[in-house]
This record gives structure tokens, C-alpha cells and sequence, in this order.
């Protein structure tokens, strides 16, 4: 009786994960096989004739000026994780005091996380336009004569990209800090207050190695969140002046896209995976050191 109540138990279980399971199969299992079946081949969109390659797409990337150009973007691109995690981490525990209308300026920090991500991009670029945008007119009102060009060229462009990301990302890393912040016990610090401990010792000492569990749920998903993203980016400079711009997530979408070179684009994009993998493995190993459960 009991076996026969398991078998049903486990035949129910396999129904309710059947219809998730089938959708991981269909959307992710197979177009990654298929996509890894493309990186040694030269199919076109276009061309209906496939060949097979061998390694010549991994070798035209390893040689491929463009492709090392793009990775060294994204690199300049991922500064804006940590950046946007410690601006959030300050804004919530500011948010987390007795301050006049928390309510709402919780919400309008979290707001450009739910914007679309076009939107952003058209706004930002009114914002930043060089001769008529309000950032430029500032800081030429403060004696500034000549205030930079921001996503107009390739000095200031990634820079002014980062600044995006950041400000989209900080509301969202906001948020989850202060569920963080909930949990930390107030007896712990009201203790600590009696100990003699000041502000930047309570912050320092108790409460960031309390969320650090925290830090490194949004470390992880931001890398990978940020190596993945491309929209703002098209939306914005489609990866100019001068491929300034271009990560390796734009280059992918260039090569499919653009020039139709799905072989290519699914070798770019496979070492993309590979990166997010070691960069995840390196963050996992690394925080036995620095997260405190």
C-alpha cells in the first residue's frame, strides 16, 4: 500500500514539472544543441546551403579584432554592477530610517527598473545630447566650457553607458536590500549602539556582513543580467561611434541580424556562455570568503 501511494505521489509529482520540463526541452535544450551544431558550420539566413566548417568560425574568432574589442566593452559594461549595488545598498539603508515620505521615494527609485527599456534609452539620449541636452547645459551654467560628448563619441560613450545601467539597475538592487535590511535583528544593534559602536561601525561591522548573502544574489544575477543585455545599447548608439559601444550580447545580435552570419553569431555566442560560466564559478568560489550565512 504504501509503495502503491509512492509510485501515485512520484506519477503526480512528473505531471505538475511536465508542462515546465517541455518548455526547458523545446526553448532552451534544443535551440542550445542546435545553435552548438551551428558553430561549425557556415550557415546563411539567406543561403539555404549548409556546409560544414570544422573549427574555421572559433578560429576566424580568436583572430577576430572586433570580437576582443567587444569583450573589452562588456568588461567596462560589468562596472556598472558593483557601482549599482553599493549606490543601492546606500539608498536602502537610508530608506530603511524614520525619513518623510520613504513611501514614495521607494517607489521612484524602483520605478526605472519597470520602465521599458526603450524609453530609458530615448530619454537618456535627450539627456545627454551634447549642445542642447540639460546635463551639458549644467555644467556649462557651473563654468564648464566644454563639457563632454558623451554618447556622441568613443572617449565618453561606454562611460555614459555605464551611467544608464547603473541608474536602471540601483532601484531594482534597492528593493532587495531593504527586504535584506528587514531581517537584521534590531536587538543586535540597539546592542551594539550600548557597546559604543558609532554609525559607520554598526554599517561596516553588523549590518553589510549580515546582507552579504544578499550582495551575492545580486552580484551573480547582475553580471549575468548585464553580459546578456543589449537593448539599451541598440537603442541608443547600436553599438557606435565607432563600435565604442558594441559588447559581445550587440555583436552576437550584429552577426545574426545584420549579416545573416548565423555561424558565426552562434560561436560568439557560446563563448559568451562560457564566460558567464566562469565568471559565475569564480564569484561562487569566491564568496566562501566574504558571505556570511
Amino acid at each position: 500500500m504504501n509503495n502503491h501511494w509512492m509510485r501515485r505521489q512520484r506519477r503526480l509529482g512528473y505531471v505538475f514539472i511536465g508542462p515546465s520540463m517541455l518548455g526547458v526541452l523545446l526553448f532552451f535544450l534544443i535551440p542550445a544543441a542546435y545553435s552548438l551544431g551551428l558553430v561549425f558550420t557556415d550557415y546563411k539566413f539567406m543561403n539555404p546551403k549548409v556546409g560544414f566548417v570544422g573549427f574555421d568560425n572559433i578560429i576566424r574568432m580568436l583572430h577576430d579584432k572586433l570580437f576582443y574589442l567587444s569583450l573589452k566593452n562588456t568588461v567596462l559594461f560589468l562596472v556598472a554592477v558593483p557601482v549599482s549595488i553599493a549606490l543601492g545598498f546606500v539608498v536602502a539603508v537610508i530608506l530603511n530610517q524614520r525619513i518623510y515620505l520613504k513611501k514614495l521615494l521607494r517607489a521612484l527609485y524602483f520605478m526605472p527598473y519597470i520602465t521599458s527599456g526603450v524609453a530609458v534609452a530615448f530619454v537618456w539620449m535627450l539627456l545627454f545630447q551634447p549642445k542642447q541636452g540639460p546635463i551639458n547645459g549644467f555644467l556649462r551654467g557651473i563654468g564648464i566650457d566644454h563639457p563632454p560628448g558623451w554618447l556622441s563619441t568613443t572617449t565618453t560613450s561606454m562611460f555614459a553607458i555605464d551611467i544608464i545601467w547603473v541608474w536602471f539597475l540601483m532601484g531594482y538592487n534597492m528593493i532587495i536590500y531593504l527586504a535584506a535590511l528587514q531581517e537584521v535583528s534590531p536587538e543586535l544593534l540597539e546592542a551594539a549602539k550600548i557597546d559604543g559602536a558609532r554609525p559607520g561601525q554598526l554599517l561596516r561591522k553588523i549590518i553589510w556582513p549580515l546582507v552579504s548573502p544578499t550582495t551575492f544574489l545580486l552580484l551573480v544575477t547582475g553580471m549575468i543580467m548585464t553580459i546578456k543585455t543589449f537593448g539599451i545599447i541598440q537603442a541608443t548608439t547600436q553599438g557606435g561611434p565607432g563600435n565604442s559601444t558594441t559588447i559581445l550580447s550587440l555583436y552576437v545580435y550584429q552577426n545574426a541580424f545584420r549579416y545573416y552570419d548565423m555561424g558565426y553569431a552562434a560561436t560568439i555566442s557560446w563563448a559568451l556562455f562560457i564566460i558567464i560560466l566562469i565568471i559565475t564559478a569564480i564569484q561562487w568560489i569566491g564568496q566562501k570568503r566574504w558571505v556570511h550565512y
